[in-house]
């Protein structure tokens, strides 16, 4: 006899890989992983159907599903994720939400509200403000912004070891690195290395190994860039704060920040000198949790 509970459905689409995730109650249904191939969120036809494939091709037959809630990497705006959401929900005909990858964390945690905070490759801080205002701060590429994530901590990493050249200072560990990783010749082609790379954000990022191990041969250089790394990514918390959104509870994940114990100190002890009242925490179960209890929360006013 067909299971008659409603199906909730979460999925948390990241730059890379998709994490599909459904239950009726506390049973599992499915869970999938697979690539993120094919993704276009700026195209919300083509996203709302690359998402509606992915429910169909998922659950099980003749297990439809009753509320879906989707983490989407590059949905940048709440506009952009409410296109996504009404041309989701036409497809599917049932309660659908659509919110940036960041706003995961929080719910993931366990918390009804609260920030989230990535620092990956790049680096963003996301909450709600009182009326439920959707709210991001950072975010803004390898060029301008992303400050603590790994591309920002190359970016600034070079920035230090020119001006370190440019006081006449011998290189140290960290520009010994760096010159070595992006593999040019002295100190002042780094800037041409950094010019050339053709997917920005991931090929700077993928030299912030150096600076941790350059920190950790003593590199006051590269210690000043983490620290400063740290301070950043607490200063996204306090814009927030600035803005309304509860900030008590700081949701932290992302491989860079979560991997290297330097950075998170960092911030930590930044983030307790900017907002006092802040608690951070880090994010213990996949992003994808969060899909789901938001996707339990569609159902509420249907279940009763």
């Amino acid at each position: 006899m067909p299971d008659s509970r409603p199906v909730a459905v979460g999925i948390d689409v990241g730059g890379t890989k998709t994490h599909l995730r459904a239950v009726t109650g506390t049973d599992p249904v499915a869970d999938h992983v697979r690539t993120s191939r094919g993704w276009r969120p700026h195209d919300r036809t083509a996203a709302a159907a690359w998402l509606a494939t992915l429910v169909g091709e998922v659950l099980p037959a003749h297990t439809p599903p009753s509320a879906v809630a989707v983490g989407a990497h590059a949905c940048e705006t709440p506009r952009q994720c409410e296109e996504i959401r009404l041309a989701l929900q036409e497809r599917l005909q049932v309660p659908c939400l659509v919110v940036g990858d960041a706003e995961l964390l929080a719910p993931a945690a366990g918390f009804d509200k609260g920030v989230g905070l990535v620092a990956g490759t790049g680096s963003v801080a996301v909450g709600r403000s009182a009326d439920g205002t959707a709210v991001q701060v950072g975010g803004w590429g390898a060029v301008l912004g992303d400050e603590g994530g790994a591309a920002g901590l190359v970016r600034e990493a070079c920035r230090a070891v020119w001006a370190a050249h440019d006081r006449g200072e011998a290189p140290d560990a960290l520009a010994d690195r760096l010159v070595a990783s992006f593999g040019v010749s002295e100190v002042p082609a780094l800037g041409g290395a950094l010019e050339a790379a053709t997917a920005m954000s991931a090929d700077w990022g993928r030299h912030a190994p150096e600076v941790f191990e350059a920190d950790e041969e003593g590199s006051e250089l590269a210690r000043q860039v983490i620290l400063d790394g740290g301070r950043a990514l607490a200063s996204l918390v306090a814009r927030l704060d600035a803005r309304r959104v509860p900030v008590d509870d700081v949701v932290v994940a992302g491989g860079t920040i979560l991997s290297r114990p330097a950075l998170y100190a960092a911030f930590a002890e930044a983030l307790a000198e900017a907002v006092p009242s802040a608690r951070p925490h880090v994010l213990q179960v996949p992003p994808v949790e969060g899909a789901l209890a938001l996707a339990r929360t569609l159902l509420r006013p249907a279940t009763g």
